[in-house]
């Protein structure tokens, strides 16, 4: 499995954000259906734990990692998967 190597930063603008909307935010999911079906698939991890709950609360800090199946190691029967990260960053007035 391989994963970026730094977490891509993602503002956001409140105190915390669910995971959905996370999704929807950072570009992984164009659509709130998409988002949970990431989610419901157990390919969403929070801080390096699987999460399968959508409406999960992040805060500053927290690090989201996607993963998603790579066409040609599905085709060679190998389950590798490319792992996309982010780091929620909170506006810059709470330092993160």
């Amino acid at each position: 499995m391989t994963t970026a190597e730094k977490p891509v930063k993602v503002r956001i603008t409140s105190p915390d954000i669910r995971l959905d909307q996370f999704l929807k935010w950072a570009g992984v999911a164009p659509t709130g259906g998409q988002a949970k079906a990431l989610v419901q698939e157990g390919r969403v991890s929070v801080n390096g734990r699987q999460e399968l709950r959508r409406g999960r609360k992040l805060r500053p800090g927290d690090v989201v990692a996607v993963a998603s199946a790579a066409n040609a190691a599905r085709r060679e029967g190998r389950e590798d998967r490319v792992r996309q990260a982010f780091e929620v960053a909170g506006d810059a007035g709470d330092g993160a």
